[in-house]
């Protein structure tokens, strides 16, 4: 059965649940084909990101987030744009290729300002050689453009869920946070040039494999140049904390992430997959497995250490006591025993986005 899937050329909804339900014999055939897939449409390159995750101050309250608006019991903190710059200068010295700017949602003119003013700063430190990916949430499309002429190119904007009443169990139901507007932020993103970036979360309480494969469905339907999902891990100061006893183990979370991004590696060849963080939460080596079987990128936190663990997403976040140094020593001998190679001062921008500017 499996195999007469991987050989088709168009997944349907139920061959994609059949392959999220593989047990372990069907889902190593499952890798292995997704590896061939990935080698043969990008290769074996992997993509530095230097993330800088410059503020927890967030106006949402997502109910499944650790720096939601609510939680008091976070310490907030906003790094000063010198100490930002300085991180996308370790990210250019270092020869990432690419940075990412990650905070909380906020949205008024002086952020947008701000942005804007620190992604001219970051192109003209490296000489226009630091390729931009930045992560701030729901904006207007103005806000978008301004930011897109500043220098910013890439933009993820997770979708989390695409499936509405999901989404509102995840997420109040306000004029904060609609569903609609994140639908349509998505498509001011891709009418404006960003290569567009979306993702979810994996394993999240009340979702089923059915929602899975939709929301893959989903991501190749708006055609994405780019994804970053990972494995739902929760946070004891948010509400769907006591949903906890709905989830699946960790371990089953981790190898249910891993087919998710083998599956969006068949059916979206030449896109770039992240390899999430989160993996690392649950698995020591989890992005270097992700890596095997179909991802490409990886996220090198160069936030200032001090500030790294007020940064929490998500409980047992890794890495919050490496500096920029240690981070890349170790990524580094990672990766080479994942047999990938790194990308060093490529912006290794999504070969997916790049045929469609040349075909259309």
């Amino acid at each position: 059965m499996i195999y007469n899937i991987l050989n088709k050329k168009i997944l349907t909804k139920d061959d994609i649940i059949y392959l999220l339900k593989t047990d372990k014999t069907e889902r190593n055939i499952l890798f292995k084909k997704s590896a061939e897939v990935k080698q043969k449409s990008i290769g074996n390159k992997v993509y530095y990101r230097g993330l800088i995750e410059f503020s927890n101050i967030c106006e949402k309250n997502c109910y499944y987030c650790g720096i939601r608006k609510s939680n008091k019991n976070i310490k907030r903190y906003n790094i000063l744009d010198d100490d930002i710059l300085k991180s996308a200068k370790f990210a250019f010295d270092a020869n990432y290729g690419s940075v990412v700017l990650q905070s909380g949602e906020i949205a008024n003119d002086k952020f947008t300002r701000r942005i804007e003013n620190l992604l001219k700063k970051i192109k003209l430190l490296s000489n226009n050689k630091l390729g931009i990916t930045i992560s701030l949430g729901e904006q207007t499309e103005e806000t978008y453009k301004r930011w897109f002429k500043a220098g910013a190119h890439r933009y993820l904007l997770r979708i989390e869920t695409s499936n509405r009443n999901l989404y509102y169990k995840m997420h109040p139901e306000n004029k904060n946070h609609n569903f609609n507007n994140r639908i349509n932020c998505l498509q001011n993103l891709k009418k404006i040039g960003y290569q567009t970036g979306t993702g979810i979360m994996i394993g999240l309480p009340f979702q089923s494999l059915s929602d899975l494969a939709d929301d893959l469905i989903f991501m190749k339907n708006i055609d994405i140049d780019m994804c970053g999902m990972g494995p739902y891990i929760e946070h004891k100061d948010t509400p769907l904390y006591k949903y906890r006893n709905l989830l699946l183990p960790l371990e089953e979370r981790f190898i249910l992430t891993l087919k998710t991004i083998a599956i969006l590696r068949l059916l979206m060849p030449n896109i770039n997959i992240a390899a999430a963080t989160a993996l690392q939460a649950i698995d020591k080596i989890g992005r270097e497995k992700a890596l095997k079987i179909g991802a490409n990128i990886i996220m090198p936190n160069i936030t200032p250490g001090k500030f790294r663990n007020h940064y929490k997403l998500y409980e047992n976040k890794p890495c919050i006591d490496d500096e920029p140094d240690d981070c890349k020593q170790c990524l580094d001998a990672r990766i080479a025993i994942s047999g990938n190679k790194i990308g060093y001062g490529e912006w290794g921008d999504s070969l997916h986005f790049k045929k469609k500017k040349y075909f259309f």
